[in-house]
């Protein structure tokens, strides 16, 4: 999930005012359809401004084997943002990432958004094993992830100056013309799936989502996810000068019976390194790069990443 430049406030709200105008336009936009999208983005911004959202994310550091200093003193072998000057040492043991806290500082466990019992130190379970360990002081929270064949340090600070100011993300009008039904077809495969740190890794694709937009005939290729629904990766026509150029996501409800599937590009979305250089966000397969525009959905955030 650096810092960021922001586009101006004023330029948000008048892209957020148009979205509005919307739904009296363009052969007359469902009031009740253009509310439904107006939920849904409303909602996405929530989770974005969250106490532990994308906008707090201010740090991601390889960790190597032995023990290393952590804090935001530029002495430290890890550099923080923010927080103590010293934390404590972390490091790999054994295919372990083990955390020892400085014992001038209270570090605590978080669990479930909410601070919980000291930790002394010890192993920290990463994200390859489940739900990560995850660790806070102050307004720091701190956890391991594993990306590729590496192991990471992802820092949040809750009082991130990104979260603190976000305008908001600028958006396209609201129009159900970019609400399409496709189908899902043929059976689920492996592909390889690039990240923006120059790593790949193996997917479950759920199939070939078939369907045709902006008179352009596609073959994409979904990943499945635990849930049924399907997770989408795509880029357009706009990247790099209207939205963000790593492409933009998409979650799609399962397939009926049938094997359709709604497919409405109101709803794709900016990846969290639209917002943060920090994050680990995945690109879009060939298959799923259209030659056409798509303009509805999330646009560029500030200068992007």
């Amino acid at each position: 999930m650096r810092h960021r430049s922001s586009r101006p406030v004023a330029a948000a709200v008048l892209l957020v005012a148009l979205a509005g105008l919307g739904a009296g336009c363009g052969g007359g936009q469902d009031s009740a359809y253009q509310a439904t999208i107006d939920d849904w983005h409303a909602e996405r911004i929530r989770n974005l401004r969250a106490e532990t959202g994308w906008l707090t994310l201010i740090g991601l550091h390889p960790l190597a084997d032995g023990a290393h200093s952590l804090g935001s003193d530029p002495q430290n072998d890890i550099v923080l943002g923010a927080g103590p000057a010293r934390i404590g040492e972390i490091g790999m043991a054994e295919g372990k990432v083990v955390f020892v806290p400085d014992t001038a500082v209270t570090v605590r466990e978080f669990v479930d958004g909410a601070e919980g019992a000291p930790f002394d130190g010890g192993a920290l379970r990463t994200d390859a094993e489940g739900a990560p360990d995850m660790l806070a002081c102050g307004s720091l929270v701190f956890y391991p992830i594993v990306r590729g064949e590496g192991f990471y340090l992802r820092v949040k600070d809750r009082e991130a100056e990104l979260r603190r100011d976000f305008p908001g993300v600028p958006r396209y009008p609201v129009d159900a013309r970019w609400r399409i039904e496709a189908r899902l077809e043929g059976e689920p495969g492996f592909i390889e799936v690039a990240n923006v740190l120059g790593q790949t890794s193996r997917e479950t694709a759920a199939g070939e989502l078939v369907g045709k937009v902006a008179g352009h005939a596609f073959r994409m290729r979904p990943l499945a996810q635990d849930d049924g629904r399907l997770f989408l990766i795509f880029g357009d026509g706009t990247n790099g000068t209207e939205t963000y150029p790593g492409g933009r996501f998409l979650v799609l409800e399962a397939p009926d019976a049938e094997g359709r599937v709604v497919v409405d590009f109101n709803k794709a979305y900016n990846p969290p390194c639209a917002f943060t250089a920090y994050s680990t966000c995945e690109l879009p397969v060939a298959e799923n790069r259209l030659p056409v525009a798509i303009h509805a959905g999330e646009m560029k955030f500030g200068a992007g990443h």
